[in-house]
């Protein structure tokens, strides 16, 4: 029973500090949501249903420039392009567990689930399935009702957070220390510079498409970059 309890604790102890950027962040969405149109019932439901705050984002401020839904639908799914890959990272270590515990591991892959999960998994080689299901759940223990509690706060509070509170500083602020880490190869270096790139010179694209654009040249950059890698037996 203790080392199944055990990396629950560490899992939740590591999604803990989270909170403190996902304060704003989601208290961010919500106030971004009712301002362009959504009750505060559509805003909490967007963030229950979705869980994925860059897509969601994505998604409210294309729906308040008026972009057809099929470009909204599109730059969203494109966005969360990596919760796939994230996916077929996490399934040798999770993928044999019941098919309830999947959809619910499903439900909960964030960037922040991942990213704690694997590199706890890669320095615990030793854990059963049930010690990395116990850790993968500590970590969204706290990080969920703080992002549904906060979007409701956000858009109950709405127009009246004065703009000198700078919310928005937290967006960027929270994948700078997600990706940054994890950025650990030349092709995820690569992928990373080039879609950065791609997206700046791609700015004049309407509906915000360049950085739909970028995003895939970026990928398919790091996986010519990753090929070549391995066609010469090399890793960094």
């Amino acid at each position: 029973m203790q080392t199944t309890k055990s990396p629950y604790w560490q899992g939740f102890g590591a999604g803990a500090p989270f909170v403190l950027i996902l304060v704003p962040f989601s208290t961010l969405f919500g106030v971004v949501a009712t301002e362009a149109g959504l009750s505060v019932l559509e805003a909490l439901t967007m963030s229950l249903v979705v869980v994925a705050g860059a897509a969601q984002f994505t998604a409210v401020q294309l729906m308040s420039e008026q972009v057809p839904v099929f470009i909204v639908i599109l730059a969203a799914l494109t966005v969360n392009l990596r919760m796939a890959m994230y996916s077929a990272s996490l399934t040798p270590h999770l993928g044999a567990a019941p098919v309830g515990l999947r959809a619910l591991v499903a439900y909960f892959t964030v960037d922040q689930t991942y990213a704690c999960s694997v590199a706890a998994y890669e320095a615990n080689p030793d854990w059963q399935l049930r010690q990395k299901l116990a850790y993968f759940f500590g970590v969204a223990t706290p990080i969920l009702p703080a992002w549904l509690g906060f979007t409701l706060v956000g858009s109950l509070v709405g127009a009246t957070i004065p703009e000198s509170w700078a919310l928005d500083f937290a967006i960027p602020i929270t994948f700078i220390a997600l990706v940054a880490p994890i950025l650990r190869t030349r092709a995820h270096r690569v992928a990373a510079l080039v879609a950065i790139a791609m997206s700046l010179a791609l700015a004049w694209m309407p509906y915000s498409l360049g950085v739909i654009v970028a995003g895939f040249i970026g990928m398919a950059a790091g996986a010519e970059v990753e090929r070549r890698m391995v066609a010469k037996g090399t890793w960094t």
